[in-house]
């Protein structure tokens, strides 16, 4: 090992080191533990070596795995069109932003809408014009409504067939945890009613 490395000073607390970031080669910390307290620093300024070397040299240090976001579960009602009942899911929600920005979490609604993008409605008032406390996010599908695919049959049954206007394709409804919408709690069937008034009144 050449002792001239040796001479380098740690970032963190400027002991002599001989080991490097694997990524960049270009800074120095004498051990993992300050390169990983020093990372969200070091990862602006941090250049990749060339990525074709298939070897560090064993003075280096490798440099922290990327932060997983952590998804955030929930659980929604989900009205398939073939389906007699809605039913309880979970769905994972990818946060957007810090909490303290107050964005609502994404939830990853793909595998119920494979057609296209859904389209949402906020509903806010449940049965004769109440507030809802948490009002409701309805996700549907634009363009099983537009060409007259086959009725959801989960929504039929819920408003005994007598909706104005048959609603199709699948419906995922999450449910906001205030009236700000800065994020999601579990649904369940206690919504239902404000729903069947909803379907009831959609024209």
């Amino acid at each position: 090992m050449n002792t001239s490395l040796i001479n380098h000073p740690c970032i963190i607390c400027c002991r002599a080191t001989s080991m490097w970031c694997s990524r960049c080669q270009n800074a120095w910390y004498c051990t993992p533990e300050h390169l990983q307290s020093d990372w969200p620093r070091h990862r602006r300024e941090c250049v990749p070596i060339n990525t074709q070397q298939a070897h560090y040299p064993p003075e280096t240090i490798p440099m922290p795995p990327p932060a997983q976001v952590e998804l955030v579960p929930v659980t929604a009602l989900l009205f398939m069109p073939h389906e007699e009942r809605s039913r309880i899911i979970t769905v994972q929600c990818r946060p957007q932003g810090t909490v303290s920005q107050g964005i609502c979490p994404s939830p990853l609604l793909q595998e119920f809408f494979p057609e296209s993008v859904p389209h949402t409605i906020i509903l806010t008032q449940g049965l004769n014009g109440e507030p809802l406390r948490f009002p409701l996010h309805i996700w549907y599908c634009p363009t099983s409504l537009q060409r007259g695919s086959p009725i959801n049959r989960a929504i039929y049954r819920i408003t005994n067939g007598h909706a104005s206007k048959p609603w199709c394709g699948p419906v995922v409804v999450l449910k906001f945890n205030g009236s700000r919408r800065q994020g999601y709690t579990d649904a369940g069937s206690n919504d239902l009613p404000a729903l069947s008034a909803y379907f009831l009144a959609y024209k």
